[in-house]
């Protein structure tokens, strides 16, 4: 349910110019010949036993399965001990995520927000209300999940949420994100599968390291970003505006792309990208900042963070195969949990799809 809190937020990436037509099959290609050409996203930590690290993305597993190499799913297997960014299946996790959302002391946003920014928001989460029930697929209604429970799930209790949250919740209330709802994303599905298989489970991460970092941002911010969305979201329903990247790129570039670290850095971030040329220049200062915060406070310090926990977990496991799925952009680019462990002395090495898994690759 992470991602369901915060959603994969590729769609809000803004755009810098007019309208670009979408191409039919977005985010469709067609699985590979031969597993040698699948894309890999598996980096074996060379020890004796091995250790695994294996990047995600916060989509429905079902858009990704067939095209994850199988020596990933064998290294899955093969672990006995698997951990993921935060617990996915623990109850506490979903409550401290909604409450860490909530404006402090019984504020509503009605209270805080600026009278007209206020009333465009309501304005458009009425309009995704009433266009919701055209938005979900035969599949969803036949799982017995109707549009006035989905959107509640997602969009209940807005008004007491802080700005910043309730950014990231229209965000998500796109119609591609609401026709993936009702199938786990691909983090929670291996999760499900690691109790169901007896391995133990666990997270390197707590809640409130994911989320104090969303909140401390300065009001002026949070206010430039609610604003920013607005404006895209109303574009995109006067159709005058087509977001340049969407969660379907995001599913094209993991299923059949190039490793492209910028568009899973923003999957990683949870954030979408407010730098855009057409901004005045101070407004573009603050997408600037508002930018280089979150790359410090969401990638880079979690990667540091996350890094060290990978590294105490491997100590005091020395026996045991782990395996690491995290969010892809947390080893791809500058500054990765990769990083942090070779600068540790630990020998990282990316595992091309078709290389077979050896239960111990030091021989």
């Amino acid at each position: 349910m992470h991602a369901a809190l915060a959603g994969p937020l590729l769609a809000a990436l803004l755009a810098t110019a007019r309208a670009r037509p979408q191409p039919p099959d977005a985010g469709q290609c067609r699985p590979p010949g031969s597993q040698r050409d699948l894309n890999s996203f598996l980096w074996t930590i060379r020890r004796d036993p091995p250790a695994y690290l294996f990047g995600t993305i916060h989509v429905p597993y079902t858009r990704v399965w067939d095209f994850i190499p199988d020596n990933s799913k064998a290294a899955f297997q093969a672990s006995a001990r698997v951990y993921f960014e935060l617990d996915l299946t623990d109850p506490y996790t979903i409550s401290a995520l909604a409450s860490c959302q909530l404006l402090p002391h019984g504020e509503n946003l009605q209270d805080v927000l600026p009278r007209e920014l206020y009333w465009r928001l309501k304005r458009h989460l009425d309009y995704v209300k009433l266009m919701m029930p055209s938005w979900m697929t035969p599949a969803q209604r036949g799982k017995g999940l109707y549009a006035d429970y989905l959107f509640n799930a997602i969009a209940g209790n807005w008004e007491r949420k802080r700005p910043v949250w309730v950014m990231l919740m229209v965000n998500s209330l796109t119609e591609t994100d609401v026709r993936s709802r009702g199938v786990p994303v691909l983090d929670l599905y291996l999760a499900q599968r690691a109790e169901k298989m007896k391995k133990s489970t666990g997270a390197v991460e707590r809640v409130e390291e994911q989320c104090h970092p969303l909140n401390g941002l300065n009001f002026s911010q949070v206010l430039f970003a609610l604003n920013q969305t607005l404006l895209q979201h109303e574009s995109v329903r006067a159709g005058s505006l087509q977001a340049p990247y969407t969660t379907e790129d995001l599913i094209k570039h993991y299923n059949c792309g190039d490793l492209n670290a910028v568009i899973f850095n923003h999957d990683t971030s949870q954030l979408p990208n407010f730098i855009n040329t057409t901004l005045p220049p101070h407004e573009q200062v603050t997408a600037q900042e508002i930018d280089s915060y979150f790359r410090q406070e969401l990638i880079y310090k979690r990667n540091e963070r996350m890094g060290k926990r990978v590294m105490t977990l491997l100590q005091e496991n020395e026996d045991k195969i782990c395996f690491f799925a995290f969010g892809a952009g947390h080893f791809l680019g500058n500054n990765t949990v990769i990083d942090v462990l070779r600068q540790a002395g630990l020998e990282v090495e990316h595992t091309p799809a078709g290389q077979t898994i050896r239960s111990n690759p030091l021989t």
